[in-house]
């Protein structure tokens, strides 16, 4: 399958961000005052998937429609079926429950002499592929979409072998917090003079439209990121690839690769075995050797043992010619 360059064109209609920080940072509160203006600017509403019944306090200040939930499965049924007519805005609140729904439902599935051994390496793409699948999904919807996470410390070993504390991360698969086009980790900064005041910051770690990239922000709201409205220009949401069709296409390839190869290896040792068998001297089969050496990286191990063994075999045959001579 044969893909041609073309001019680039925009073909993102669509916010997506990600949103984490420690708890009482302003996640929520800020996300729905973002997501707010997004909804007034289509003329639709927010879906909010809340998996810790944190939104209950923000029905007053905010008008939403809702669901509860920690499962993955339930998520992925109820975003896909909203109608792109009535609903403008998704936030998932938080992503970290349901990665560890993910886990959670393969601990489930284990034994008991299974579980006490962790999770093999090999059952990792079994667990990430229905997550995937929501996370793909909300990058090309046709809908704005928020998705929050909680924070966790990142820890590496120091020279003398010891943990420490190097970063900070969205506690959920690792790729998460930067699928989406803008990136931001949320902060609440008390008050130095008056400690009962705190002051949400939201800092800005990925953005590629570098309009927000590398800045801090007080008190975020709509207009924070109001600027983003004017690029959201495309006809259409952009596509993904489906990691299903890349991996079989890519399979396919990879098989061609390996029967061209096969093919190109036989062909190789064939010649050589001719050349061999036209010796008639072994100062002549010394030759033959010699120019055969190059051609060897380009033959499997197979075809590499069927030379050496003619090779041999027609040594022996002129030895015993020399011999009777």
């Amino acid at each position: 399958m044969s893909v041609k360059f073309q001019k680039a064109k925009p073909m993102q209609a669509f916010y997506k961000g990600s949103v984490y920080g420690p708890p009482g940072s302003g996640k929520t509160y800020t996300t729905l005052l973002q997501a707010e203006g997004f909804a007034k600017s289509c003329g639709k509403r927010i879906a909010f998937v809340d998996t810790e019944r944190g939104t209950d306090f923000y029905t007053e200040k905010f008008d939403f429609d809702a669901i509860y939930t920690q499962s993955l499965a339930v998520t992925i049924e109820a975003v896909q079926s909203l109608d792109p007519n009535e609903h403008g805005v998704i936030i998932i609140d938080s992503i970290s429950h349901l990665w560890e729904s993910a886990i959670s439902a393969f601990e489930g599935k284990r034994t008991r002499n299974e579980s006490a051994n962790g999770i093999p390496m090999n059952a990792w793409g079994g667990i990430k592929k229905p997550y995937k699948t929501l996370i793909r999904w909300l990058m090309d919807c046709p809908f704005h979409v928020f998705i929050l996470g909680r924070q966790k410390n990142v820890f590496e070993d120091d020279d003398k072998g010891q943990l420490r504390k190097t970063s900070v991360a969205m506690k959920a698969e690792g790729e998460t917090a930067y699928e989406p086009h803008i990136c931001c980790r949320m902060e609440s900064r008390q008050n130095a003079k008056d400690t009962s005041k705190s002051t949400y910051f939201a800092i800005y770690e990925k953005d590629r439209t570098g309009l927000l990239a590398g800045r801090t922000f007080p008190n975020p709201n709509f207009k924070t990121i109001e600027c983003i409205l004017p690029l959201l220009c495309g006809a259409e949401q952009a596509q993904s690839e489906n990691p299903d069709e890349v991996m079989t296409r890519d399979a396919e390839a990879l098989t061609q690769l390996e029967t061209d190869r096969e093919d190109k290896s036989v062909e190789i040792a064939d010649a050589c075995q001719a050349l061999i068998l036209t010796a008639e001297t072994l100062a002549a089969l010394g030759e033959v050797e010699a120019t055969m050496k190059p051609k060897k990286k380009f033959m499997l191990k197979t075809d590499t043992d069927k030379v050496r063994k003619c090779l041999k075999d027609r040594e022996s045959t002129l030895t015993r010619q020399l011999v009777a001579a």
